[in-house]
C-alpha cells in the first residue's frame, strides 16, 4: 500500500465488521475483505484463504454467534497499512475472549490479511 490508513478507516472497518459479525450477510463480511485476503486465528487452525473462505469460515459460526455477545475494542496502533487493534468478546454461550487483531489493508481500505490472537479469559 502507497498510502498510510488512519484511524478513521480502522474505526470505520471495525464498525462494519461488528455490523457484520451481527448480520451474518454475505454482503456486509465480502465488503470488508480483499478477494485474496487471508483470515487466521490462534490458537486455533483458522486459515480461510480468499474471500468466498473467508465468508464461507464466517458463516459456519453463526450458531453459537447467534447466542448473544459484545465486543469492545481500541485501536493500539497504525503503522503503515497494518492496524493493530485489542478488545473482549463476551459471548453468551462461550464465556469471555481477550482479542487481539493485526489487520492489513489496501489501497481501497480493504483488509488483505486478518490474523487474531484469542485468549479465553
Amino acid at each position: 500500500m502507497t498510502n498510510r490508513i488512519d484511524e478513521t478507516t480502522v474505526t470505520e472497518w471495525v464498525e462494519a465488521y461488528v455490523h457484520a459479525w451481527t448480520t451474518n450477510d454475505s454482503g456486509d463480511i465480502e465488503a470488508l475483505f480483499a478477494e485474496t485476503a487471508e483470515y487466521h486465528e490462534k490458537p486455533y487452525t483458522t486459515a480461510w484463504i480468499g474471500r468466498d473462505a473467508v465468508v464461507a469460515g464466517w458463516q459456519g459460526r453463526w450458531e453459537w454467534q447467534s447466542g448473544g455477545w459484545m465486543f469492545e475494542w481500541q485501536i493500539e496502533s497504525i503503522v503503515g497499512n497494518v492496524a493493530v487493534i485489542t478488545g473482549i468478546g463476551r459471548y453468551d454461550e462461550l464465556g469471555d475472549f481477550a482479542n487481539h487483531w493485526t489487520v492489513a489493508f489496501d489501497d481501497a481500505g480493504l483488509c488483505t490479511r486478518f490474523e487474531m490472537v484469542n485468549e479465553e479469559l
